[in-house]
């Protein structure tokens, strides 16, 4: 037995004098029974990653964070966004010990200490506010420890008067991740679209950016092994990606080492432009939610990862149920292929989700629609990915006392849900309101608004049932005639993780 040997076993044995091991033996009923009701407790740390927000000097963008208030976190913590430079490399967080340690020069150090966060938040409850202006803003690297962690949500609003995707455009900041898909991007001469890229991290990540279109996947001239420099940002050009010019594409980041956030900024010459999130994962079924009531032209985005053709039924959760769109019934979408198609004024007056559901076999895909308010050359868009159910809870920051509009929808039964309006980030006491969803529909419900509301507020979202209810915020706000707008769905924020049981097992050991 060699010396290596002989330092794993007594470094594995001092680790189960420490810790104990799980049992790994075929669980019996009372095993079986206590990993069901493992306990649920709150996140005790949550990152998130914020891009640069834009490159013109006419933008102006607030940033705003909201932890709600969680059982279980009566202790300290705290929550910033800070920009992704090298200086946010100061300070790091060993992974073995989970203590903050010292991870650069003191120079570096000091710029840390210097560096004043862009936003950080007082108290769970109540949003915080940051601001800028202009097109050098960078990306912010945020972290939430403690009572700060679960449900942390940082909104990134920014407000362009002129230009290349004027108008109101915002994206919900994300958790890092090693796999996106964003179907609705576009290499056409009036778009510029841009994937962004933020590496949290002490280590470079590297990343392939696939693009697919209409007749499968697209060759690209520098797609492959991207490197994102630690605690950075990179802003990449679709066009510079490829020479070929489509109007609908499906963009699939892949992340070969480390692990990045990432969103497409989408912006067009004259019809405005807004942030496209990242879609939920490839699946049979998806839902589309809250598309506003005004949508003066509504296109649909979906695209096949796997080796087989999807056909999908398209239906639309009105506020009096399930309808069919006329003349787009169903939608063929081949493997490995994006398909589109133009659905019109399709909510005609009234706010809708899209549902999309197999004809037949069960094939995954991943969605979006693009969305059209305003008419002539006073036109605005913006997108709306397929989503995850709320789930547990999920909020929504940087509302207002007018301009805030939610969208509820359950597409498998009815379900009640409760809506609470914090208090506002300069003042204000906090509100809530259950709501009964029907099966089937879309509401479009009316806030409760924070008694004496000073600021901005959060909205929450709390299912009371066990059906799936999926939900989108809209913002608005018309400047110069032109109806900004930007709309963000709310998946569930994994403010809670669920914690098994686990039992010494010396034996493991043998």
């Amino acid at each position: 037995m060699n010396r290596t040997t002989l330092s794993l076993i007594a470094g594995t044995a001092a680790l189960a004098a420490v810790t104990g091991f799980a049992t790994l033996n075929q669980p019996d009923a009372s095993t079986a029974d206590t990993a069901q009701a493992a306990a649920e407790l709150p996140v005790e740390r949550t990152s998130l990653l914020c891009p640069s927000p834009s490159t013109s000097d006419l933008a102006d963008t607030s940033y705003t964070s909201f932890t709600p208030v969680t059982k279980g976190t009566d202790g300290d913590g705290t929550a910033e966004l800070v920009a992704a430079t090298a200086e946010s490399a100061a300070a790091t967080t060993d992974k073995t010990t989970d203590k903050t340690t010292d991870k650069a020069s003191d120079k570096a150090s000091d710029k840390k200490k210097a560096a004043k966060p862009v936003v950080a938040p007082k108290a769970p409850g109540t949003p915080a506010v940051g601001e800028t202006s202009g097109g050098e803003a960078p990306a912010l690297v945020g972290t939430a420890e403690g009572k700060f962690a679960p449900g942390w949500t940082v909104q990134e609003t920014t407000e362009v008067t002129a230009g290349s995707g004027r108008g109101l455009q915002g994206v919900t900041c994300t958790a890092p991740d090693t796999e996106f898909w964003f179907p609705g991007v576009s290499t056409v001469a009036d778009r510029t679209d841009y994937v962004h890229l933020t590496n949290p991290d002490d280590s470079a990540a590297v990343a392939d950016i696939e693009l697919y279109g209409k007749d499968g996947a697209l060759q690209t001239t520098v797609g492959e092994g991207i490197t994102i420099p630690a605690h950075s940002s990179e802003p990449i050009l679709l066009s510079t990606l490829t020479g070929e010019k489509q109007e609908d594409l499906t963009v699939h980041v892949n992340v070969r080492s480390g692990r990045v956030g990432a969103a497409v900024q989408a912006l067009d010459e004259k019809l405005g432009g807004d942030w496209l999130a990242a879609s939920t994962d490839p699946a049979g079924t998806q839902v589309v939610p809250g598309i506003p009531k005004d949508a003066t032209a509504v296109r649909l985005i979906a695209y096949a990862p796997g080796d087989a053709d999807a056909d999908l039924k398209v239906q639309l959760a009105s506020p009096s149920g399930l309808i069919t769109p006329a003349g787009h019934e169903t939608l063929h979408v081949k493997a490995g292929m994006t398909a589109s198609v133009d659905l019109g004024d399709v909510t005609r007056g009234e706010a809708g989700s899209l549902v999309l559901t197999p004809t037949d076999q069960s094939v995954p895909v991943v969605a979006a629609v693009r969305v059209l308010r305003g008419k002539g050359d006073r036109q605005e868009s913006a997108f709306i990915t397929a989503t995850a159910p709320v789930g547990t809870r999920a909020s929504a920051v940087g509302n207002s006392a007018k301009g805030a509009t939610l969208s509820l929808t359950a597409p498998k039964g009815t379900a009640k849900v409760k809506v609470t309006a914090s208090a506002g980030s300069g003042g204000g006491t906090a509100a809530s309101q259950t709501y009964t969803v029907k099966a089937g529909t879309t509401q479009e419900v009316e806030l409760p608004v924070p008694a004496g509301l000073k600021g901005t507020y959060a909205l929450t979202v709390e299912p009371l049932t066990d059906t799936p209810v999926y939900a989108s915020r809209t913002l608005t706000a018309t400047t110069e005639g032109v109806p900004g707008f930007t709309i963000q769905t709310l998946p569930d924020d994994r403010g809670t993780v669920d914690v098994p049981e686990a039992e010494q097992d010396p034996s493991i050991l043998n």
